[in-house]
């Protein structure tokens, strides 16, 4: 029997990971993310971890576990992984890369237009909107072809591949020149990388960017220093949209009420980037474990899938339909309205609520 510890966060985790899709029993020990201890593993002693980005799989989780060969990520970033110490360990080890790409663009999107629904419209009386995307991974990418198909400019920034198309500017040029600036970086020091993005939008940035450019964060919260700009809000009375936040999963109030969107780090939360995260570790457990796929179970994804009646190609030539594709004001409403006005925060049990419970999304369709 194969033993599971699994993050009950990750989307149809039993249609999976079950005896009849396996082809061999199973136990599964769901629980929160948080939850997931050393003593946990010490007790169940399980073959495989799967996880989201709230369990931080390192050395201290693992160091006296001699069970767990395979760990699975159902999400896009990996700073919560020690990737070197499951090498060290011959740990398998596979994320979700480019799971979510089209659902954390499309949110981007929306919080765009929602705040400039004049950008629906950037070229035919005016200049072209101007895009800037620091991070030009999967998601940056995918950001900047639904801004090129809008008809923006982008300015992208990405030191760490090839220059390109989309990747055409310095970061001082994106600052700078920038109408919109969304972050698709992930977490690292200066210990880890020779262009950390640990604050690298503080008090210094901040100064560069124009007051009335809008800034959007979707990657990690620690990439934006929140003193900086609780201070640069104030004296710019700048809009700035925040699905991750540098304290989470506690969110002051003091910042919430500066925000222009504030929502729950569910950028990524539609039924189609949660499936295909599911999916994407499923198959790599199999062959991490030797296991032949069911008939009928790859992809189990377009079984599990109702269908879908968002599609982008509509969406651009009827853009009042924008709130019914995705009515991001609610759930702005929803983290606002988990405040403790008595702490004067949402509470770290109330934002991983809010997250579990969320009602999934749909992504649109590109064709």
């Amino acid at each position: 029997m194969l033993t599971l510890i699994a993050d009950s966060n990750i989307a149809s985790l039993h249609d999976y990971f079950n005896e009849q899709v396996l082809g061999q029993p199973v136990h599964i020990i769901a629980m929160a993310g948080r939850d997931i201890t050393a003593a946990v593993l010490a007790e169940y002693q399980p073959d495989a971890l799967l996880v989201r980005s709230v369990t931080q799989v390192n050395e201290a989780l693992l160091a006296s576990n001699d069970s767990v060969k395979f760990v699975g990520s159902a999400t896009i970033g990996t700073d919560h992984i020690d990737q070197d110490y499951l090498a060290n360990r011959q740990i398998a080890f596979s994320n979700a890369a480019g799971c979510s790409k089209d659902s954390v663009a499309q949110y981007v999107l929306t919080a765009i237009l929602t705040l400039r629904p004049e950008y629906w419209d950037s070229v035919s009386s005016r200049a072209p909107v101007k895009l800037g995307i620091i991070g030009l991974g999967n998601i940056g990418s995918t950001l900047a072809q639904y801004a090129l198909d809008l008809g923006w400019e982008v300015l992208g920034y990405d030191p760490l591949i090839p220059s390109s198309a989309i990747n055409n500017a310095s970061l001082e040029q994106v600052l700078t020149q920038s109408q919109a600036i969304s972050l698709h970086v992930p977490l690292t020091s200066a210990e880890q990388s020779d262009y950390p993005t640990q604050h690298l939008i503080d008090s210094a940035a901040l100064a560069q960017i124009p007051a009335e450019t809008l800034l959007i964060n979707t990657a990690r919260g620690s990439v934006i220093s929140e003193t900086a700009l609780l201070t640069d809000i104030a004296n710019t009375q700048r809009k700035v949209v925040l699905d991750v936040f540098e304290h989470e999963p506690l969110v002051s109030e003091a910042l919430l009420n500066q925000l222009a969107i504030a929502t729950p780090h569910i950028a990524g939360y539609t039924l189609e980037g949660k499936l295909r995260g599911t999916q994407m570790i499923f198959d790599r457990f199999m062959a991490a474990f030797g296991l032949p796929l069911a008939e009928g179970a790859t992809p189990l994804m377009d079984r599990l899938l109702p269908a879908n009646p968002y599609h982008w190609p509509v969406l651009k030539q009827h853009p009042e339909q924008l709130p019914e594709f995705y009515a991001i004001g609610q759930d702005d409403a929803l983290l606002r309205n988990a405040v403790d006005k008595i702490a004067e925060q949402v509470p770290g049990l109330a934002f991983d609520q809010l997250r579990k419970n969320y009602d999934l999304r749909r992504e649109w369709q590109r064709d």
